[in-house]
Order: structure tokens, then C-alpha cells, then sequence
């Protein structure tokens, strides 16, 4: 292989590295995909709708939402409208996060009191 033949694969692979990277560490699949231009995304939102997920796009006039489970009425050409889109949707996310945790950590809590609590009639009455 010459050297010009490994810098291009080289190359592709770095790419596909960046792009597709954090596919590798998934367990499972994502519950939501967020798209920001259908017309360009149409491949991953059909994927998307095969396997079960729920998407959530920037709908613009020039577009048809009808595959779109959740639209987000905006213009996708726009730079600052994307930034601002994207930004909320990540903050929407990181907070949906810290309330599921919470409420996991509400649940263990009261799981592990009920089993105290109801143990074993012995158990109750030592404490």
C-alpha cells in the first residue's frame, strides 16, 4: 500500500471516527433524535421511525412534517435560530436528566424504607 493510499484511508477512518464514535459506547438506542434539517436528514428519520424512535425537528415551510412526531415550527437556515434551538433542546434534555435521577434516588429511598419497615414483624418491633 503506498503511502498516499494510507493517509486517505488514515483520513476516512479519523472521520468516521468523529462522526460515529460515541455509537460504540451505546447500550441501547436513543429514545428521542433531533433534527435540525429534514430534508437533508430524510435517511435517519426513516431509520429512525422503523426502529421505534420519536423524532423531534425544526420544521420549515419548504418542508413536510408529516413523518415529524414532534415539529418545532422555525426556520432550519439560519445560524442563530439552529444555535438557539439546539441549545434549548440540550438544556431540555440535561434537566429531564437531573429530575430522572432525582426521582430514582425518591424511589431507592423508599423502597429500601418499605423493606425495612416491613422486614419481618421482629424487625419492627427491635426498632
Amino acid at each position: 500500500m503506498t503511502k498516499k493510499e494510507q493517509l486517505k484511508l488514515t483520513a476516512e477512518r479519523e472521520k468516521l471516527q468523529a462522526v460515529l464514535g460515541g455509537i460504540r459506547t451505546m447500550n441501547d438506542l436513543p429514545k428521542v433524535l433531533f433534527v435540525v434539517d429534514i430534508l437533508k436528514e430524510h435517511i435517519a428519520i426513516t431509520e429512525a421511525k422503523k426502529l421505534g424512535i420519536k423524532v423531534v425537528a425544526i420544521v420549515d415551510t419548504n418542508t413536510n412534517p408529516e413523518f415529524i412526531d414532534y415539529p418545532i415550527p422555525g426556520n432550519d437556515d439560519a445560524i442563530r435560530a439552529i444555535d438557539l434551538f439546539a441549545s434549548r433542546i440540550a438544556d431540555a434534555v440535561e434537566e429531564g436528566k437531573r429530575k430522572s435521577l432525582s426521582l430514582d434516588k425518591d424511589e431507592n429511598i423508599k423502597v429500601h424504607r418499605n423493606h425495612n419497615v416491613n422486614a419481618s414483624p421482629e424487625a419492627s418491633a427491635k426498632a
